[in-house]
């Protein structure tokens, strides 16, 4: 069972109407809302089950701007929030997942959902699917220190801890001897105890390290070693009770941690398998959502003893999400742990390994770990799912370049059956595959082929969009190389055609490729990669890397200057470039970006674009480059590249793939992005996009909301011309872009 908190998604007002109410049941996809007073008084609730039975009862009078209290079920299940999660059980069941924890004035503070894989601890969702938690096992490692506490606290944070966890322990109630005497004891006790005498916070000096915690915004986890310190981290109010692995034969004390509500999360270390089944058994008996973690509990672990393949074992035997709190040297050993399935990860967190007590000497320092979370992320990233497999973005683009195609042996007439010594296997790895043979052998030709032209999947298949005359309320262009504008042009009415240059263009005259004078305005798409495998970076710290960029883009308008006379333009011809500010590794602190947009400011300043409207493009935030992925830092942000454009008086090419993939990446809505950008718009690229890094996808096929995005470009960019930008458009005379004019025209 988890305890929901954050109850906005799940709640609509008593004045609100049914509409409204089957929105926010969209938007929370928990298929039911509770109605609630103005002072949050809970007065129904409206499931997905209540709407239907209503639209049957009422048939074609059904009106859903009624008051949403018509619809809801005025008899709702509910519990006070004091309510032990065993008697709160009880109340699911017949279609009811989700139960409503009303206060002493019936007010809705909190919702308890039916979920035996995942708890909630703090703002984190804990559960399969979801990023491993990262906890910072603080403990006693504070010396007995609030002010170093608070430092911990700190530095735990910058290493990306999500919860901070610390020990509260009364002396007295946890230990035989007052005061923590240890006179007469064995050696270990004697030497803990002693620590302990020592370094003990009290509830007092830890509720306000705790305060420290929570205005840092890190999420707080504390061990309750007896029942006094069990209520008074209730009383505080922590995120979670942790169960050492000594106290988890000690069923009296999880029953009393369970009766607080709060999620448990329980370390396994030092027990048996039948000690283990004998505590979840009592842990699910209570109701309380928690989850076990495996540990080895010697200071250090020797690899040999940590098994982390008993953690699929536990997870079958406590139903629950399972971690790893572990006490090895390093941090490799937890990476193996997320990768069997671990979602919380919990490590000892020092700033100095040579401080007294066993604990430091197992611990990770501030910059250990900040990369074990890194690595997790990457680890987490890479995990995937079982998914029957799929070509991804890069290796599709590699595809293209490395992998072979079907391509006729000699010409081929339309109307022609195509024999087997009429195909050939050849790369690049354009057209189809060579596993397509025997179904292309046989088929009828249905176009002219030279030899070396590539056969592609149309080939094989009636129908496919073809080029006809297209409407649109702005102007619009295609996407074109030197060899292929005359015959894509001819094919449609583009307004413009937006020239595609590789480095090797820049040395064709473009007097021997457009003998005649186009009717047709022209933008000209800068190289991102040169001779020598150069990267355009007007970012570099590297000097000669920045001033060869500089002199890279002045060829490029210098070649676009030349182009002009065999154009007939009403404006002067756009620019296209991706100005860089890319990194190998990771992506840059947002604090880093003002000097790297200076950077580019100055190199732009010594390229004279005279004659032309030299336009930075949005950038994704892992653009493919050569055949692999980097970081990119500039023009993805929305902000500060709006911010670099209002500053230097430059314009912006909105790519809708790279900024669509930005807003993903960034967890922000994309109708925010463009109205930040199309401002300051003054050339499109149309294309939609997946994920983070899915570019180039076909419109209508991604993440794009045409209509809205539409609706927002009329309003706020209505002149920019665009281009269909759809990755590979191009073959088979096009017909990638004009499928993509053929969707677009419903909504431009």
């Amino acid at each position: 069972m988890l305890i929901e908190r954050h109850v906005a998604p799940y709640v609509v007002d008593t004045e609100d109407t049914v509409l409204q109410a089957l929105e926010a049941v969209t938007a929370n996809r928990a298929r039911i809302v509770f109605v609630v007073t103005g002072d949050g008084h809970l007065e129904g609730a409206m499931s997905d089950g209540d709407f239907r039975r209503w639209v049957s009862a009422n048939g074609s009078t059904v009106d859903l701007e009624a008051p949403v209290l018509t619809v809801a079920n005025r008899a709702v299940r509910s519990a006070h929030e004091r309510t032990p999660p065993g008697d709160v059980r009880p109340l699911f069941g017949d279609g009811v997942g989700h139960v409503p924890l009303v206060d002493d004035l019936g007010r809705l503070v909190a919702i308890a959902v039916d979920t035996g894989d995942e708890l909630r601890i703090g703002r984190h969702a804990v559960g399969p699917g979801r990023p491993a938690l990262m906890v910072s096992e603080i403990g006693i490692n504070h010396q007995g220190s609030v002010a170093f506490a608070k430092e911990l606290v700190d530095r735990s944070v910058e290493a990306g801890a999500d919860v901070v966890k610390f020990q509260l322990r009364d002396l007295d109630a946890t230990y035989r001897q007052a005061d923590g005497a240890s006179a007469g004891e064995d050696l270990g006790p004697q030497y803990t105890l002693d620590l302990l005498a020592r370094y003990n916070l009290s509830a007092n000096q830890l509720a306000q390290v705790f305060d420290h915690a929570r205005a840092a915004g890190v999420g707080l986890m504390c061990t309750a070693w007896d029942p006094l310190s069990v209520d008074r981290l209730a009383e505080y109010g922590v995120d979670a009770l942790k169960v050492a692995s000594a106290d988890l034969t000690n069923h009296d004390l999880l029953r009393r941690m369970a009766a607080t509500g709060l999620p448990m999360v329980v370390s396994t270390g030092m027990a048996t398998e039948g000690e283990i089944r004998e505590s979840v058994a009592v842990l699910r008996e209570t109701g309380v959502a928690y989850s076990l973690l495996h540990c080895q509990s010697t200071y250090p672990a020797p690899y040999k003893d940590v098994n982390l393949r008993y953690l699929q074992r536990l997870a079958e035997i406590g139903r629950c999400p399972v971690g790893y709190s572990g006490h090895e040297r390093g941090f490799h050993v937890p990476l193996a742990a997320v990768a069997l399935g671990a979602v919380v990860v919990e490590k000892h967190f020092t700033t100095d390994r040579d401080l007294e007590g066993n604990d430091h000497k197992v611990s990770l320092l501030p910059d250990e770990f900040a990369a074990m979370v890194r690595r997790v992320r990457e680890l987490e990233e890479a995990m995937g799912s079982n998914a029957p497999r799929s070509v991804s973005t890069g290796e599709r683009m590699n595809r293209v370049n490395l992998a072979k195609s079907l391509v006729a042996a000699r010409p081929v007439a339309a109307g022609e059956t195509i024999a087997a010594d009429a195909v050939d296997v050849r790369s690049p790895g354009r057209g189809l595959q060579p596993n397509a043979l025997d179904r292309l052998v046989g088929r009828t030709a249905r176009r002219d082929l030279a030899a070396g032209d590539y056969f592609y999947a149309a080939d094989l298949e009636e129908g496919g969009a073809r080029a006809r005359r297209y409407r649109f309320r702005r102007p619009w262009g295609l996407p074109v190389r030197y060899h292929d504008a005359g015959p894509l042009a001819a094919m449609s009415n583009p307004d413009f055609l937006e020239l595609h240059l590789s480095y090797k263009d820049l040395e064709i005259d473009p007097a021997g490729v457009f003998t005649e004078r186009q009717p047709l305005g022209l933008a000209v798409h800068s190289p991102d990669l040169f001779a020598g495998d150069f990267l355009l970076n007007l970012a570099s710290s590297d000097d000669d890397h920045w001033r060869r960029s500089i002199a890279e883009l002045q060829r490029v308008v210098d070649l676009t200057r030349a182009l002009t006379p065999r154009f007939t333009l009403d404006d002067a011809p756009v620019v296209i470039a991706s100005l860089g500010g890319f990194t190998h590794d990771a992506h840059l602190h947002p604090s880093q970006l003002p000097a790297l947009y200076e950077r580019v400011a100055d190199g732009l300043a010594q390229v004279d674009d005279a004659g032309v409207r030299l336009c930075a493009q949005t950038l994704p935030p892992y653009p493919w480059y050569l055949g692999g992925q980097l970081y990119c830092n500039l023009f993805v942000r929305p902000d500060d590249t709006a911010a670099f454009a209002r500053a230097h008086e430059r314009r912006l090419v909105l790519d809708v793939s790279h900024s669509r993939l930005a807003a993903t990446w960034l967890d922000v809505p994309f109708t925010e992005v463009v109205d930040t950008l199309a401002p300051h718009t003054e050339h499109l690229h149309l294309v939609d996009a997946t994920g983070v890094d899915g570019e180039g996808v076909q419109v209508g096929e991604g993440d794009v909301d045409w209509p809205v995005l539409a609706e927002q470009l009329d309003r706020l960019a209505p002149r920019a011309g665009f281009i269909p930008e759809i990755w590979q458009g191009h073959v088979n005379d096009g017909e990638g872009f004009w499928t993509a004019l053929e969707r677009l025209e419903e909504w431009f």
